[in-house]
């Protein structure tokens, strides 16, 4: 069970869905698999499938020190809009490949389509970032394999902070 003290953002990357003309249900998937694990949601947006939109607002999450962790939904695949992780890595101080490594790993079990995705993990700021996939079965089935790690990340992020 992870520290009720860790504040999550859950960003959403999807033009249909920044133009209301889509439901959230892998935000929706996040939101209720991280609350049963003891996470605090504090903000969750949904924005459009645009680089800059994107790590503008990673930056402003992280940077701002009210949150430990965000999770993405959306935009890792391979269509020419998907450009989440480009969006990620731009604005990470830190790599954490483990995480994306073990999911696509875990998932491949499940589906070969799991070896297309291009989700990728990291920190800025003292603040996880995670990548997953667009649809709720791929969020729920990636979440499950990260979950087992994060919290361990986060207070070792803590720890970190405090030097």
């Amino acid at each position: 069970m992870a520290d009720d003290n860790f504040r999550l953002g859950i960003l959403t990357i999807s033009d249909t869905g920044s133009k209301g003309q889509r439901q959230d249900t892998s935000g929706d998937a996040i939101s209720e698999m991280m609350a049963r694990e003891g996470f605090v949601e504090v903000v969750r947006e949904i924005v459009p499938d645009e680089q800059d939109i994107i790590s503008a607002k990673l930056k402003e999450w992280c940077d701002g020190g009210t949150l430990d962790l965000v999770l993405t939904t959306g935009g890792t695949g391979l269509g020419p809009r998907d450009v989440t992780p480009e969006a990620t890595r731009e604005v990470l101080d830190i790599e954490v490949p483990g995480i994306a490594e073990a999911m696509r790993i875990q998932t491949l079990k499940n589906t070969p389509l799991a070896m297309l995705s291009r989700s990728m993990a990291g920190v800025r700021s003292g603040c996880m970032i995670v990548n997953l996939p667009g649809s709720e079965k791929a969020v729920r089935e990636t979440l499950a394999v990260a979950v087992e790690a994060i919290p361990h990340g986060l207070q070792m992020l803590k720890g970190w902070r405090m030097h």
